[in-house]
C-alpha cells in the first residue's frame, strides 16, 4: 500500500508541476483579454480536456511508441529526466521555458482568435516535458493495473485542477501577485528537479545493467 500512495503522490506532483497552470495564469489572462468571461471559462475547459486527452493519450500509447522507435525505457527515462531538469531550472528561476513555448509563439496566442488548442492546450499544458513524465511513469508501473490507474487518475486530477485554476485566473493572480506567483514556481521548480534527477538516476541504472 506505501508504495502506491508514494507512486500517488509522486505521479500527482510530478505531472501538476511540469503542466505548471499556475505559471499559465499570466498568460492566460493576456490571450483571453478583452473576452467575455463565459468565453474565457470555455477556453479553459477546452484547452484542459484536449490536453487531458493528448497526456492519457501518450499515457497509454507510450510502450507502444517505444516498440516503433526501438527506444529502451532507460533511455527515455533519461531523456525525460534532462527535459524534465531544464524546466525545473527555468521554474527555479521564475521564468518561461523555452521547452513549453517561444516568445514567438506566445505572441501568436495572443493574436489568435480561438487560443484554446494551439498554445494553451499543446504545447503551454501539455508540453514536451509533460508527455515525457507521464510516459516514463506509466512505464514505471509496468504491468500493474493498480499503478497504471494511479497515474491515470493524476492526470485527470492534474487537468481538473488546471481548469479550475484557469477559470478563476483573475483571481488566482490577485491573491498570489507576480511575487507569490514566483515563489510558487520556484518551490515547483526545486521539486521538480529533485524528481527530474530520480528519473534521471533510474535510467542510467537501466542501461548500465543492460
Amino acid at each position: 500500500m506505501s508504495a502506491y500512495v508514494s507512486l500517488f503522490v509522486m505521479s500527482l506532483s510530478a505531472i501538476f508541476f511540469v503542466v505548471d497552470p499556475i505559471g499559465i495564469v499570466p498568460l492566460f489572462l493576456t490571450m483571453t483579454a478583452g473576452d467575455p468571461p463565459e468565453k474565457a471559462r470555455r477556453t479553459a475547459r477546452r484547452a484542459c480536456a484536449v490536453a487531458g486527452g493528448l497526456m492519457l493519450f501518450f499515457a497509454l500509447c507510450g510502450n507502444v511508441l517505444f516498440k516503433v522507435f526501438g527506444v529502451s525505457l532507460g533511455a527515455f527515462r533519461v531523456a525525460g529526466g534532462v527535459l524534465l531538469l531544464i524546466t525545473a531550472l527555468d521554474m527555479l528561476r521564475a521564468r518561461s521555458s523555452a521547452t513549453r513555448t517561444t516568445p514567438s509563439e506566445e505572441q501568436d496566442g495572443i493574436a489568435k482568435e480561438d487560443v484554446a488548442l494551439v498554445p494553451l492546450a499543446m504545447p503551454l499544458l501539455a508540453g514536451p516535458g509533460a508527455i515525457a513524465t507521464v510516459m516514463v511513469l506509466m512505464a514505471r508501473a509496468g504491468d500493474d493495473l493498480a499503478a497504471m490507474a494511479l497515474v491515470l487518475a493524476s492526470v485527470a486530477i492534474t487537468f481538473a485542477a488546471s481548469y479550475f485554476v484557469l477559470r478563476g485566473a483573475g483571481l488566482v493572480q490577485r491573491a498570489l501577485r507576480a511575487s507569490g506567483v514566483a515563489v510558487l514556481e520556484r518551490v515547483m521548480g526545486l521539486i521538480l528537479a529533485a524528481i527530474a534527477v530520480q528519473f534521471i538516476a533510474d535510467g542510467v541504472k537501466e542501461l548500465w545493467r543492460g
